[in-house]
């Protein structure tokens, strides 16, 4: 194992992880079975591809923000936090993942703790998460972090209302913000 010499955070995109990004991804992809094609197209040209990930932009029709976990030199994932939810609440405000080589270290619980300090920044109280009911660990990251379960969406996923700050309020339980 190695011993982060500082604590992750979560900062925008940066080519300073490159090496690091490249190989937990491919490692993670690989675990999941999923393709890698991608990570060929971003190893060419790392810069236009770290660009393309920095600040606020439209997507899945909504702005959204997306961060990486960094300590140092070592990229251990990456999250998203949805300014506002898409029309059908899928995917709620946050989605995160850490790569494969450093899952089980307390890194996903971490790293939703700061999101929702800055989903709370941005005015969202509380945040809705979306698990798959298979995900087992990433229920207990969401539940670590005061998640209130609220059900199963239309996509099957498991609905948690989560606080982004102590003044902030979870909604009962089929109460939709």
């Amino acid at each position: 194992m190695i011993t982060l010499s500082d604590p992750p955070t979560l900062v925008a995109p940066t080519a300073a992880v490159r090496a690091t990004y490249l190989v937990g991804e491919m490692a993670d992809m690989k675990d999941r079975g999923a393709s890698t094609e991608w990570l060929a197209v971003a190893s060419r040209d790392f810069d236009a591809f770290v660009a393309e990930r920095i600040g606020v932009r439209e997507r899945w029709g909504v702005p959204s923000e997306v961060f990486w976990f960094v300590s140092g030199e070592f990229y251990l994932g990456s999250l998203v936090i949805r300014h506002r939810l898409i029309a059908d609440q899928g995917g709620g405000h946050i989605g995160y993942h850490v790569v494969s080589p450093w899952q089980g270290q307390g890194h996903a619980t971490e790293m939703l703790r700061q999101a929702l300090v800055k989903a709370g920044a941005l005015g969202i109280s509380p945040a809705l998460l979306t698990v798959s009911p298979v995900n087992h660990a990433s229920r207990r990251v969401v539940e670590k972090n005061g998640g209130v379960p609220d059900g199963i969406n239309h996509e099957g996923e498991q609905r948690f209302w989560v606080p982004t700050s102590a003044s902030s309020t979870v909604p009962s339980p089929a109460v939709a913000v």
